[in-house]
């Protein structure tokens, strides 16, 4: 199949073309978003836009590269969008004294699923970030913290690879534009999420991974607090986005999801994995049935043989996206 014969009208041959770019595109809709429905979406609206544009695509740059253009314009409006219509937080049920209150952040887990064939061939010769890092948890709710601009510079420039010429071209703006661009977000990145952070993290898959994962899912389930407490850093951070409520230290951390069992009844975890790190999809007991429902989702951020970070995403449809259900039998 092609670019030629897609250009006369052929879907297949049009569908052929996109499909080595599907996955990658969605992940970069995501850094740019931090979400999975608006980047499924936005992904959806740039290769219909690419359908409808193709006749006039003239080659001047790679088909990969005019693919991102499309896909980082729709992210830019969509947030431009999101800014005139805010979303409210919901309510949070009797939440204990937190450490401190944020600014509410929009983030949402991505599935390792998704990942799965990208890190071949989605960085350029001059990306800075290695893909583990730059998919990583920390790193991504680190971007959303910079203006969308900056952010689609940086994920171009920085993850991808392309070249700042290539990037202004993009986001039709001038080379000192995007060089600015960079500038301001590399300081609030490496501000927020330094590079070589999860140089200490266990290896994905590895025993001692594993090991901890199951330490920690036994102590929750058990509700045993002084386990929990062990399994922590001194330094470590619970959070829960988009909820601005943050705790810091063992018994902080370990007193929330003590709280939270005491109102709701004790977690029951299914092991997954997101962004890189290990995580679990979370259920509790339904009272008036034999089965445990879907309550959430949480990721561990691991440094060496502890846990340094919990974040927590309460929204329950996510875990159809890691393919757990959404009830458990007791």
């Amino acid at each position: 199949m092609s670019i030629e014969q897609a250009q006369a009208g052929d879907e297949r041959a049009f569908a052929a073309l996109v499909e080595p770019y599907r996955r990658e595109l969605h992940l970069h809709c995501y850094r740019i978003l931090g979400s999975l429905d608006d980047a499924e979406e936005m992904l959806q609206e740039a290769l219909l836009a690419a359908w409808h544009g193709l006749p006039g695509f003239e080659e001047r740059a790679s088909l990969r590269a005019w693919l991102y253009r499309i896909a980082t314009n729709r992210c830019l409006n969509a947030l431009r969008d999101r800014k005139r219509r805010p979303r409210e937080v919901p309510p949070m049920a009797e939440p204990p004294q937190p450490t401190r209150i944020a600014e509410p952040m929009w983030l949402d887990p991505y599935p390792d699923v998704l990942l799965e064939g990208i890190g071949s061939n989605a960085p350029g010769p001059e990306s800075r970030y290695e893909t583990k890092e730059s998919v990583g948890l920390a790193f991504t709710a680190a971007l959303q913290h910079l203006p969308p601009r900056q952010r689609a510079a940086l994920v171009l420039r920085e993850l991808l690879g392309y070249r700042t010429s290539e990037v202004a071209e993009m986001l039709d703006t001038s080379e000192a534009s995007v060089k600015g661009a960079l500038q301001r977000a590399r300081a609030t990145l490496d501000e927020r999420a330094p590079a070589g952070g999860h140089e200490r993290a266990p290896l994905p898959g590895s025993a001692r991974e594993r090991e901890l994962v199951g330490w920690f899912a036994t102590a929750v389930e058990q509700g045993d607090t002084k386990g929990l407490i062990s399994l922590l850093t001194d330094s470590a951070w619970l959070t829960m986005p988009p909820q601005p409520y943050e705790y810091q230290g063992p018994e902080a951390i370990a007193g929330f999801i003590h709280q939270r069992s005491e109102l709701h009844g004790k977690l029951r975890l299914l092991p997954t994995r997101a962004n890189g790190q290990p995580a679990f999809g979370c259920y509790l007991p339904d009272p008036q049935a034999a089965v445990s429902r879907a309550y959430g989702t949480m990721v561990l951020t691991l440094a060496e043989h502890k846990v340094a970070a919990i974040t927590w995403f309460g929204e329950r449809s996510l875990l159809q996206h890691f393919g757990l259900p959404r009830t458990l039998r007791d």
